[in-house]
């Protein structure tokens, strides 16, 4: 089995809320849902302290806000997205059947039977995921193989 281990970076301010918008409506979220939605993204300003200093207010333009209670939900909508457009290779490894992604906040695992497989897929989400805004960020990313050795047709390592 092999592995690549992939972090996004800085996954939750690169995503456009323009694009997320499009993502939700087309996850079938309501329209009214989604003005109440809008309303928390947009007309939002912040101020930081530099030193003893506070700054003007400027605006918020991309991304979600840190430490919003919708964040992980409306970035799930987004990352969900990214993963449908990952064409899955018959040639991949199969848990329960069907995963070939494991996914956790911004850290996405490919899992496959070759580093072939791997790329393919790898490279479809990558693909994907720029067309949001997400970029992997390959210094924090890295692949890791298990070698399989059976004994008598059972698994040993």
């Amino acid at each position: 089995m092999h592995q690549l281990f992939i972090d996004l970076k800085k996954a939750y301010d690169s995503i456009t809320s323009e694009v997320l918008y499009n993502i939700l409506i087309g996850s079938g979220i309501t329209m009214k849902l989604l003005r109440i939605i809008k309303l928390c993204l947009t007309e939002s300003y912040c101020r930081v302290w530099v030193g003893k200093n506070l700054s003007n207010m400027f605006p918020i333009r991309n991304g979600l806000k840190q430490g919003d209670a919708l964040l992980p939900l409306l970035f799930n909508f987004a990352l969900e997205y990214a993963i449908r457009w990952v064409q899955v290779n018959q040639d991949g490894l199969k848990l329960t059947g069907t995963h070939q992604l494991l996914v956790y906040a911004d850290d996405v695992n490919v899992l496959g039977g070759s580093v072939r497989t791997i790329q393919e897929n790898a490279d479809a989400l990558v693909v994907a995921g720029g067309q949001i805004g997400l970029e992997v960020n390959a210094d924090k990313s890295s692949t890791w193989s298990c070698l399989e050795i059976r004994i008598l047709g059972e698994i040993v390592v």
